[in-house]
């Protein structure tokens, strides 16, 4: 067998562990290596060689959403109107929360398997501050709103749409009211 024959089975064997993990996050069922390989149909040891850990499986099934919301920010902070690339951003990362389970985990975890995880996790953060200071610059944001509370309120928004659950469409529809209700309280009032 030759090395490109080898390199060909083993991104496949990649993309198949990939999926099935994707399958098992979906599905809500706990990310166990063995699991994903009995699933996908191949050794343990294939799984262990490709992912060291569930986590890294995890930031890795992840990471396509994580890519999307960097985008995303970047186009926010192109944005000329501060007021609206704040809540776009904001509204974005809820719904991608509420759409993809490997979110919320990966986000939460206090430490990441994989640098491109942090470094994408970090440039999130700083589009959210950013963006904040934009606003608040531009006095359409409560002065008292800190950067910090940015991630607990968009994940707390994110935990009650999962307690009011539903499909997708509801629990989307959901969490737009419920951001809707947010902004709401974040703009600064207008002036008398």
């Amino acid at each position: 067998m030759t090395s490109t024959q080898l390199r060909k089975d083993a991104a496949r064997n990649w993309d198949r562990i990939v999926a099935i993990a994707r399958e098992l996050v979906d599905e809500g069922a706990a990310l166990q290596l063995n699991d994903v390989a009995r699933r996908a149909g191949l050794g343990v040891g294939t799984v262990y060689r490709h992912f060291a850990t569930p986590e890294a499986l995890l930031e890795t099934v992840a990471a396509p959403c994580l890519e999307g919301l960097a985008e995303h920010g970047r186009r926010a902070l192109a944005g000329t109107d501060p007021l609206r690339a704040l809540e776009d951003f904001l509204s974005r990362v809820v719904e991608a929360q509420v759409t993809d389970a490997a979110l919320a985990p990966v986000t939460a975890a206090s430490t990441d398997a994989l640098p491109r995880t942090a470094e994408l996790k970090r440039s999130l953060t700083t589009t959210g501050t950013e963006l904040l200071d934009r606003a608040q610059a531009a006095a359409v944001i409560r002065p008292d709103l800190v950067a910090a509370d940015l991630v607990p309120l968009m994940c707390g928004i994110a935990h009650a749409v999962d307690i009011h659950g539903g499909d997708t469409a509801a629990r989307l529809r959901t969490a737009r009211r419920y951001l809707t209700a947010f902004f709401e309280g974040a703009r600064t009032p207008p002036r008398p």
